[in-house]
């Protein structure tokens, strides 16, 4: 949990936690209004974690995420217009406006377009680490999930093949407390998600998920783990979503106290403090920051509105299709674009 970072780095964490936020608040006031199609489901004040591991993976890693993955597309380095298009269903988007909110991703780029059922990446991120581990590859695959993951039987049999294995993934928990309305408390007989990992014979740790240094810090290290050979490692990360669980949710059951206690500790606040005492963040460096990623949001937007439908035909590009009894198999029209499994 040593690990230092430079002037830019912590800089750019700021940026990026940044352009989450600022972003996912107005796909809201979108949603809400109508023009964003579907369903969303957000992550403001859960920044730190997208953007503290997405920070130490190297280009080739791959992640993979879940129904609440604007954050992490975001942090992996999809481009906004890409993301803005895909939510609003048009063909410019990442996943060709097939995806949606719950399924945006780009493999090219790292990551594995998400995966909404709960817990339902977990074994396949182990799938991902075994086919690196097959190729003497020393690539590394992080899976998030949430709290509410760790309940099914996903989870446990992903893991515990991972760990028998020894591959190369990073379990990432962004534990917000709450799995749709259900406490963490009511759901596990132990305080920390972490405390499983011991059931595995893996290491684990439970990390502040409200601080995006000590994220990085702690990915970082069990990315060494993973690169080097010493399997997977399960990283706790503690937080809370500012937000309801989804479109339909007001957040009548936590208490004004939790609210109060999470909201003190805002992820984009801490940073912008830390920046400032150390001298490397002025007023005006900040008013422009900001400045700069409300235009560039805007401007996605912008261009997503804009962008085309797919057109009726597309229905049958990028779907596997079986052949006949003893036929090939084939896909139809053009596929999404090769990459390297």
């Amino acid at each position: 949990m040593g690990q230092h970072f430079i002037e830019g780095q912590r800089r750019q964490f700021y940026r990026e936690m940044l352009r989450i936020r600022i972003f996912e608040d107005r796909i809201f006031e979108l949603f809400e209004a109508g023009r964003v199609p579907g369903t969303v489901h957000q992550s403001q004040g859960q920044e730190a974690i997208a953007v503290g591991v997405c920070a130490v993976l190297r280009a080739d890693d791959v992640i993979t995420s879940t129904h609440r993955s604007h954050g992490h597309a975001i942090a992996r380095g999809l481009p906004l217009r890409e993301i803005a298009a895909e939510l609003y269903g048009k063909a410019a988007g990442c996943c060709r406006g097939k995806g949606g909110s719950m399924h945006l991703g780009d493999l090219r780029r790292g990551m594995l377009p998400a995966i909404a059922i709960v817990a339902g990446s977990i074994p396949i991120a182990a799938g991902l680490a075994l086919s690196q581990k097959m190729l003497g590859s020393d690539r590394v695959t992080v899976c998030f999930f949430g709290d509410g993951a760790v309940g099914e039987g996903a989870f446990h049999e992903g893991v515990n093949l991972a760990a028998v294995w020894r591959l190369p993934v990073v379990f990432v928990c962004e534990n917000n407390q709450y799995a749709a309305s259900t406490p963490y408390s009511l759901t596990a007989p132990v305080p920390h998600v972490a405390l499983r990992a011991a059931a595995y014979g893996i290491p684990a740790l439970t990390v502040d998920g409200m601080d995006v240094e000590a994220v990085a810090s702690a990915v970082g290290e069990a990315l060494g783990r993973a690169r080097s050979g010493e399997g997977p490692t399960l990283v706790e990360c503690e937080t809370f979503r500012f937000c309801g669980h989804s479109r339909s949710d007001r957040n009548k059951y936590r208490s004004e106290e939790e609210e109060r206690y999470w909201r003190a500790r805002d992820p984009i606040v801490l940073q912008q403090r830390r920046l400032r005492e150390a001298g490397l963040l002025t007023e005006e460096d900040d008013a422009k920051i900001i400045a700069q990623v409300r235009a560039e949001m805007e401007e996605a937007i912008t261009f997503a509105e804009a962008a085309e439908y797919p057109p009726p035909e597309a229905l049958w590009s990028d779907v596997f299709v079986p052949g006949p009894r003893g036929a090939p198999d084939f896909w139809p029209g053009e596929a999404v674009g090769e990459v390297q499994p």
